[in-house]
């Protein structure tokens, strides 16, 4: 079991939880928008990654992997970051974060399912009851910064609209219908403005406009010498 201290950040108030993740999964694929996600889809193939066979995929990857450390160590220099609305279940409840897919993506033109497992997943260190945004999902806000050549980007910008609603991309994996207990899910991630590339740093957050609120999170990156 993975151990994450988490804030739970309520309208009626904040906490702080130890919770114990046992499950981690990775919704790929995951656009509402098809449109939208053939860009992406397309933005892979032109790194060598294949299509996928279907839409949504499901990548299991290890909780060890979720981190809210602020500095990700990686292999070479060839992995990147994308922002992702993130499920969270623990004590029968649903909550709701962002986080990143640092995905390796010279391992992703001949693993996908590998490369998610290469890579830390950072996740930002506050979390949101998930009913209270269940009736605005669709205008929550998703947003990337990555800082390339010693210059701070908008990476990525978009509602989470084009993404699949949490109902739907839970049900694709869950028969139930719900997350069990300590699992958390990646939602599905947009399009990168200029296409995917690596970044010394990247930060992502989800702003709610309703509730005048947004999780952040960011990580600077430590690259490890690839010997062989």
């Amino acid at each position: 079991m993975k151990k994450l201290e988490l804030r739970i950040e309520a309208r009626d108030g904040s906490t702080n939880q130890v919770l114990e993740i046992g499950d981690l999964v990775i919704a790929g694929w995951a656009a509402r928008d098809k449109v939208a996600m053939e860009h992406h889809i397309a933005e892979l193939e032109a790194l060598g990654v294949a299509r996928p066979k279907r839409t949504p995929t499901y990548y299991r990857v290890s909780a060890a992997r979720l981190t809210t450390d602020p500095v990700l160590e990686a292999t070479g220099t060839q992995s990147s970051g994308e922002v992702e609305p993130v499920l969270l279940a623990a004590g029968g409840r649903l909550f709701v974060g962002v986080g990143s897919d640092h995905t390796d993506r010279d391992v992703e033109t001949y693993g996908v399912t590998v490369s998610k497992q290469m890579c830390d997943k950072p996740v930002a260190g506050t979390v949101w009851p998930f009913e209270e945004v269940r009736d605005h999902w669709d205008q929550l806000i998703l947003r990337s910064f990555a800082t390339i050549d010693g210059r701070r980007e908008l990476y990525q910008e978009g509602p989470v609209a084009g993404l699949l609603a949490p109902v739907d991309i839970i049900a694709g994996f869950a028969a139930q219908g719900s997350l069990s207990d300590g699992t958390v899910m990646f939602g599905g991630t947009l399009g990168a403005i200029g296409g995917i590339r690596p970044a010394t740093r990247f930060e992502g957050e989800l702003e709610d406009p309703v509730l005048g609120r947004s999780l952040r999170f960011g990580y600077d990156m430590k690259i490890l010498p690839i010997e062989g």
